[in-house]
């Protein structure tokens, strides 16, 4: 399931649209400022962001050029979605790193087809490029883990679990949105496996020095960090 951050201060515009993505099976958050999109990006990084160009203090045209500019939303998808319909306008949107632009009024559908269409686009990459946090690398394409050279196995679900965590590090994730994003929100399984398999994966990791960068977070869930002790260096 796709998270979708809904940036939009209309609030009959912005609860159209999440009706309509909630029903096509998106997970939705709305956020209603500039201030409001940054607290829930960085709280949990969305899979994409249709973004409204006129908000409440910063811009989202402002906003999408602080995104591009920051290493971790770097490659966050973005559809703006405007009344700005000049061409100069378009322009200015997709130079501040806007994925698609789409003006109001719109239709539903269409908003759907250009989400789908930019998340396909970007599936590909996500999937292939490598991730390095705190020497520890990740290549999907060769299903490889290694720091400094020496290598780490790990099984497919362990795999997996490295895989998102990498590539949401900092971020505290509960064991059920754990269970949604590496096992699937289909697969009705126990939120205790989760933990069998943290500890299967840190056991692997401290081979290579690595297994405190997953932390525990006691009452909330699990953390990847990049901070290493010194004892680990």
């Amino acid at each position: 399931m796709s998270r979708i951050l809904v940036v939009e201060d209309e609030s009959a515009i912005a609860e159209l649209i999440s009706i309509n993505l909630r029903h096509a099976g998106f997970e939705v958050t709305m956020a209603a400022s500039a201030d409001q999109a940054q607290y829930e990006v960085d709280r949990v990084l969305p899979d994409l962001v249709v973004l409204d160009w006129m908000l409440p203090g910063q811009s989202g045209l402002a906003l999408a050029r602080q995104w591009r500019g920051a290493p971790r939303t770097k490659e966050l998808p973005i559809i703006m979605l405007t009344a700005r319909a000049e061409e100069t306008d378009k322009v200015s949107g997709l130079d501040a790193g806007a994925d698609d632009y789409l003006t109001k009024p719109f239709s539903t559908n269409e908003l759907l087809a250009r989400i789908r269409a930019v998340l396909r686009r970007k599936a590909p990459e996500a999937l292939d490029s490598q991730v390095e946090i705190g020497g520890l690398n990740l290549d999907p394409g060769t299903r490889r883990v290694s720091r400094e050279g020496s290598e780490v196995k790990l099984g497919p679900t362990e795999f997996r679990l490295l895989h998102f965590l990498m590539t949401h590090p900092e971020r505290v994730h509960s064991r059920s949105q754990l269970l949604d994003r590496v096992w699937g929100d289909h697969v009705f399984i126990e939120e205790r496996t989760v933990d069998v398999h943290v500890k299967r994966l840190r056991e692997a990791l401290e081979r290579v020095n690595c297994a405190r960068m997953i932390e525990t977070v006691r009452g909330a869930g699990y953390r990847l960090t990049q901070q290493i002790s010194a004892l680990q260096a």
